[in-house]
């Protein structure tokens, strides 16, 4: 799915911020859409990549930041990740981070 190109403070500071930044995959388009409040947008980015662990992921903290946990946990299963117990933005951000250190 492509290697990022934005630094993880990069990618913090462009959650508030217009326009979006070059260089994100699509699964770190999705976060950045989640963090924003924009969850059909975010959801619909990684419906687009369904199969993929890393989408998998973002899928299943998608419908956790929804409140759907059932949904949420059938998608951490596939991405084979445990839900999370912090906060859905700190998750979100977390994941964020992972993705851009590899």
């Amino acid at each position: 799915m492509g290697m990022p190109t934005i630094s993880h403070q990069d990618f913090n500071a462009s959650i508030g911020q217009e326009p979006e930044p070059a260089g994100l995959t699509p699964v770190l388009q999705a976060i950045r859409h989640g963090l924003r409040g924009e969850w059909e947008r975010a959801h619909g980015i990684v419906q687009q990549h369904e199969g993929d662990k890393d989408a998998d992921w973002v899928h299943a903290w998608l419908h956790r930041v929804e409140g759907d946990l059932s949904n949420a946990g059938y998608w951490y299963r596939r991405a084979g990740r445990t839900m999370a117990t912090v906060g859905t933005d700190e998750e979100g951000r977390f994941i964020a981070a992972e993705l851009i250190a590899r």
